[in-house]
């Protein structure tokens, strides 16, 4: 069994106020291409199709062209769509009964039904163009742990992801009398021994990979924008397509999984994407707001990229930065995004100089604020500075008199 799986599209994304329908419509059309040479037997987007939960016309129309050019791609695939959090789960299955005439089943949140959760609607059968069973796929969109329904009364709210999940792989290991592969999709932060919790994303609530359940072959995540096989070898972040920030500088793509059948480990492959507008951080090594700017300028015309450019500066960034970046690019295909600052390295003091939290109290507001700029920016506060606080004081004081 071949799946191809992939998410967090992110249609719609604005990166500093760019629009990104170019990189967008390019790896959709790699897509099509991946689909129509590698003729997967399922396809998986496990969530975040959009960016934004209320998607423009724009972002629905390049979704629904995709999906349709992916079915004419391979007519017999199935595509299965799970909400992620950015997603509207309601917006998403609003044309499930229409996407059913081109393969695609849109799963956005758990129903009940007669005061259980509904598992059958999260449970599919993957046949092939004869009918022959292939695969399950037990998929479940996003949500939050503390929100999944309980399946038996008065369970804590702790457990009942846990009890769900096993719930839905125990159906399915039911019904599997022909060993077919099972997969698991979610769309969740999970980490496992080889991943930190801190490594995920700073403050992300995260589900241990133990809590997964067990009884399937392949778990097939998303959320994480990072590629990512867990060391159990049957679990994997698939990673985002294009990169939502220029912290995401690590190869995007999307996977292919292949499983002979159930109980056997999982054949991973990255298929790698390539973005028409790349997400570059110039220079490397951090250098003068001159040098940096001379760089800006000295781009090639018609080199299409997002650029961030990283500078030196010993306390506060010039005057009139973005304006002087802005004009570095005119008549240019790069786009200017940001400033990646970077404090030059300064000599400690000999002694540092601490606020004691009893003696917080005892300093003016203008003694806290120059204790404040000296340890960010290692110098005293000019005295146009100092000026500017003062008077800002004397107006805050004059309005609370």
């Amino acid at each position: 069994m071949k799946l191809l799986h992939t998410s967090d599209w992110h249609l719609g994304h604005l990166l500093y106020g760019y629009e990104r329908t170019e990189e967008h419509t390019a790896f959709l059309e790699q897509l099509a291409g991946i689909i129509r040479a590698e003729k997967p037997d399922a396809m998986l987007l496990c969530g975040d199709v959009f960016h934004y939960s209320n998607p423009s016309a724009a972002s629905q129309r390049l979704y629904t062209d995709a999906l349709l050019a992916m079915h004419e791609a391979h007519p017999s695939m199935p595509i299965i769509v799970t909400a992620g959090n950015h997603d509207s789960s309601a917006k998403l299955e609003i044309s499930t009964n229409l996407w059913k005439y081109a393969g695609v089943t849109v799963i956005g949140r758990i129903e009940m039904r007669d005061g259980q959760p509904d598992l059958e609607r999260h449970i599919l059968e993957i046949k092939d163009a004869a009918g022959r069973l292939q695969a399950y796929v037990a998929a479940i969109p996003h949500v939050y742990p503390q929100n999944f329904p309980a399946m038996q009364e008065d369970l804590p709210r702790e457990e009942r992801q846990k009890a769900f999940i096993q719930a839905l792989l125990d159906k399915v290991e039911e019904r599997n009398h022909a060993g077919v592969p099972v997969i698991l999709s979610a769309h969740m932060a999970v980490a496992d021994g080889n991943i930190a919790p801190g490594d995920l994303q700073g403050g992300m609530e995260y589900t241990g990979l133990d809590d997964m359940g067990h009884g399937y072959d392949y778990l097939a995540l998303g959320h994480i924008h990072c590629p990512h096989t867990f060391q159990s070898g049957k679990a994997r972040y698939c990673g985002s397509p294009v990169p939502v920030s220029f912290e995401e500088n690590y190869p995007h793509s999307v996977t292919i999984a292949e499983i002979e059948r159930h109980g056997s480990m999982p054949s991973v492959r990255a298929l790698p994407v390539h973005n028409p507008w790349p997400l570059k951080v110039v220079p490397p090594k951090a250098a003068s707001f001159d040098e940096a700017l001379d760089l800006l300028a000295g781009m090639p015309p018609e080199e299409k990229m997002y650029v961030q450019l990283h500078v030196r500066i010993l306390d506060t960034p010039p005057a009139y930065c973005m304006e002087k970046a802005n004009e570095a690019t005119r008549g240019k295909q790069c786009r200017f995004c940001r400033f990646k600052w970077e404090h030059a390295a300064r000599e400690k003091a000999d002694e540092e100089t601490l606020l004691p939290a009893q003696g917080l109290h005892a300093c003016s507001p203008m003694e806290v604020a120059a204790l404040y700029y000296k340890d960010k920016y290692g110098t005293d506060m000019d005295a146009a500075m100092q000026d500017m606080m003062k008077e800002a004081l004397r107006e805050l004081q004059t309005e609370n008199d």
